[in-house]
């Protein structure tokens, strides 16, 4: 049985306790959370209920802890973490910053401790069907992607102010898992250029962006995304794996090879019927349907695996430090009106 410690019981925090206590390989062992909603809701499971998060790890010693806590606090306690040795499972973003995000990829490192990412996409039955039909090459070598999210977040979705402040907004909350599921899928991004605008709700952080993203392996893409717009184009529908959002069966993605197209989630493969074929020949549609399998638990029995170290972090500290500067670069890339290198970012926030 793995022993796992739940650090922030706040919505996503109580999600990942649903998932713990219905795991026949898991076990919450306890609840880190200084309001008093929390104690009384660690009661209502029969899971003791820490107020500080060093003295529970002392105590309680877990095989592996979920950082579900405001994005400020993801460093400090991921530090705690790594210096013990235990595994830990951090909500995306890794951190608020890329100065913190270096801290714990470099302690990570040095330590050997595991750190996962949440980024639960990558664990989707959609997306690992779209890795391996990538990896197996029956692609050919990819050309362009055209992907959106477009959703419409209702008024009072803004009453916590955090969300229409700095550090919120529809970029680091929802932008960064498809950033991560490009990189995933395409590659590693050179450079972001982008156009964004909060003229819908007039917030200080944007409700609107369009990308146009340079991978470093010669792929272009493109990305539109908005919560202020009514549509079924977002991974949260055509997906059919989201916590809180019913299922419309379609696409938001579109891969395009050399040799064939792919589009997510409802995953159609289309393909010329033979080698030589071009735009003048119809094309053959195939339908890759993926496992039925379900994305939290897929990173929960992951996480397992991680913490008792069987498995290599499918999202390390660094694979999450790199998504967000991606995602950072479409900000900065708005404000400055110019095409922004992740690398650069990256090399800017390094500690000397």
């Amino acid at each position: 049985m793995t022993r796992l410690a739940l650090i922030g019981a706040g919505l996503i925090g109580r999600e990942h306790a649903g998932l713990i206590t219905a795991h026949p390989c898991a076990e919450l062992v306890a609840i880190c959370d200084p309001s008093p909603e929390s104690q009384q809701y660690a009661a209502t499971l029969g899971v003791p209920h820490f107020p500080k998060w060093d003295g529970m790890l002392d105590q309680v010693k877990p095989d592996g802890a979920i950082i579900a806590l405001p994005n400020q606090l993801h460093e400090p306690v991921a530090m705690s973490c790594i210096s013990r040795n235990i595994a830990c499972l951090i909500e995306k973003p890794i951190a608020e910053s890329l100065p913190s995000a270096w801290r714990i990829t470099l302690a990570a490192e040095q330590s050997g401790t595991p750190v996962l990412v949440g980024h639960q996409r990558r664990h989707s039955p959609d997306i690992r069907a779209a890795k391996q039909t990538i990896e197996a090459g029956d692609l050919g070598p990819l050309v362009a992607v055209n992907g959106m999210t477009l959703f419409d977040k209702p008024n009072d979705y803004f009453n916590a102010e955090w969300r229409t402040k700095a550090g919120g907004g529809v970029l680091l909350i929802n932008l960064i898992h498809d950033i991560d599921v490009l990189r995933y899928l395409v590659g590693e991004i050179e450079s972001i250029r982008a156009f964004t605008s909060s003229a819908t709700r007039g917030f200080e952080v944007e409700d609107t962006a369009s990308l146009a993203i340079k991978f470093e392996n010669g792929t272009l893409g493109t990305f539109v995304i908005s919560d202020s717009a009514v549509s079924p184009w977002a991974w949260e529908y055509t997906s059919g794996q989201a916590l809180y959002h019913p299922n419309q069966p379609g696409a938001c993605l579109f891969l395009a090879g050399r040799k064939a197209a792919l589009s997510l989630s409802d995953m159609y493969l289309w393909r010329h019927a033979n080698e030589h074929e071009h735009w003048q020949h119809p094309l053959v549609r195939e339908h890759r349907a993926p496992e039925r399998s379900l994305t939290y638990v897929n990173q929960l029995d992951h996480f397992i695996e991680v913490a008792h170290r069987k498995a290599a972090p499918l999202i390390s500290a660094r694979d999450g430090m790199s998504t967000l500067a991606a995602t950072l670069a479409v900000s900065l890339a708005g404000r400055e009106d110019r095409s922004v290198s992740v690398a650069e970012l990256l090399a800017e926030a390094r500690p000397s």
